[in-house]
């Protein structure tokens, strides 16, 4: 019988350690709404960190792993998803995000990997705590709960206009919106109001870009800030 590897555990402790085992790499987190263009930069940012020789690992929340995936098909894509309570929303989040730190963030940060993850913690304080107006303790909690002290060493924001997330996602040519793509736009106005506010109040980890400039322009302004920030 083969077997199994257990993911490293996270010790809820030293924040300079993750799965136990000194953290030596970097994670990287891109928040914004839908539609901000988090995939594009976050594609050119390991392409730079590559041709310096650094090693990159690129995931997303909620999914990354493939029990966080099936959880990500339940939250998107579950034909009765319209029916989903708030808090039922808030921990399947949660529980793809532990999976997630478990068996790839954590145990790439131990060697020394820079990790670009698209969506971490964050979006739960905004998407669940702000615009779905749970209460910010429970969900501040819940997050420490399932990562730990893993937090991202820089989290770049790609800000913009509600408006323009909106039409952004319907001009997607692929499948129809999915369940979080379909909110309305009061909905993605607190979202990216409460990034914003997310943001000012943590200015030494946040990094606000506005995502209205020209994709090359914005490519720039997220490299530079990386190495001035994390020194790579």
């Amino acid at each position: 019988m083969k077997k199994q590897t257990r993911p490293a555990k996270i010790a809820p402790g030293a924040s300079a350690r993750a799965g136990g085992a000194k953290r030596r790499g970097i994670l990287i987190s891109f928040e914004g709404s839908e539609g901000s263009g988090k995939s594009t930069q976050i594609a050119h940012l390991a392409e730079h960190l590559q041709k310096i020789g650094r090693k990159v690992v690129s995931t997303r929340e909620p999914g990354g792993t493939e029990i966080g995936e099936q959880v990500r098909n339940i939250i998107v894509h579950n034909s009765k998803g319209d029916e989903m309570c708030a808090e039922t929303e808030l921990l399947l989040f949660a529980a793809s995000r532990a999976q997630l730190v478990r068996e790839i963030i954590a145990p790439n940060l131990i060697k020394g990997v820079v990790v670009l993850c698209d969506r971490y913690i964050d979006s739960s304080t905004v998407y669940q705590g702000v615009a779905r107006n749970l209460s910010l303790d429970p969900v501040q909690q819940i997050n420490q709960f399932a990562v730990g002290n893993v937090l991202p060493d820089l989290t770049i924001v790609l800000d913009v206009p509600t408006r323009v997330s909106l039409t952004r996602i319907n001009q997607r040519a692929s499948d129809l919106p999915d369940r979080m793509e379909r909110e309305n736009i009061d909905f993605y106005k607190k979202v990216r109001d409460g990034y914003l506010v997310l943001a000012r109040s943590l200015p030494k980890r946040f990094f606000v870009v506005d995502g209205m400039l020209p994709e090359k322009e914005i490519r720039k302004l997220i490299w530079a800030e990386v190495k001035s920030r994390i020194g790579v």
